[in-house]
């Protein structure tokens, strides 16, 4: 999910509001290459209660977006995918390949998943429900990759708007952080989906007509 700390909509306050309406017990906040928002959440969310919030980040590495769940600082961008699964690592958290096969062209940047290096790095996880509209042939070839790779699996509702906000989840036994990662270290969990309202699809057209790619420039 992302804030406006990056390109999100939401503040990290009306996230953890909106999630703490929802069926979602713990939320994770990966604003592009920043962890401010999701540390603004977990501290919004711990007053609140009900929700907890996993402190990540989106990063754009090299080779492609990868998650970083379970983080305590920022990573740097602009590194490659291996590194920046090392550095993920380093400090105790999960690597995500998140839509690896996802590719875009904008404002003279690719922006993109990891591709086939998602088999070849030592990810803990691969995202094979992204609910971001129009992205059903990446994730067929996300579930594909996986079922040669049987890491855990996750949905993530990619969310930079509240309407996205759970319309792809994770399930895993349990409703505590320590909880769902137990679960992705122990490859127990299930990537789900739910269908987007009409009005929330209107809403993400209208954000991406808007929003700003956040991607790193790198030479050579």
């Amino acid at each position: 999910m992302h804030t406006t700390s990056s390109d999100g909509w939401p503040s990290p306050h009306e996230l953890v509001d909106y999630a703490r309406a929802t069926h979602l017990d713990v939320i994770g906040v990966t604003d592009h290459d920043t962890i401010d928002g999701a540390l603004y959440a977990a501290e919004h969310a711990a007053r609140r209660g009900r929700l907890e919030v996993v402190i990540g980040e989106e990063v754009s590495s090299r080779n492609g977006h990868i998650v970083g769940l379970f983080l305590e600082r920022r990573i740097r961008p602009g590194m490659s995918a291996a590194a920046t699964v090392d550095a993920i690592h380093e400090q105790g958290g999960l690597a995500v390949a998140v839509h690896p096969f996802w590719r875009t062209e904008g404002r003279g940047r690719t922006v993109h998943g990891v591709g086939w290096l998602a088999a070849e790095l030592a990810f803990d996880a691969i995202e094979v429900e992204n609910a971001t509209p129009g992205f059903f042939v990446f994730n067929q070839m996300a579930r594909r990759l996986n079922l040669g790779l049987r890491a855990a699996e996750l949905g993530g509702s990619d969310a930079h708007i509240l309407d996205a906000v759970g319309r792809a989840y994770t399930e895993f036994p349990g409703k505590s952080p320590k909880a769902l990662r137990d679960a992705i270290s122990g490859g127990a969990t299930l990537a789900r989906r739910e269908r987007y309202r009409a009005v929330g699809l209107m809403r993400y057209a209208a954000w991406g007509l808007n929003h700003q790619r956040y991607a790193v420039g790198v030479t050579a």
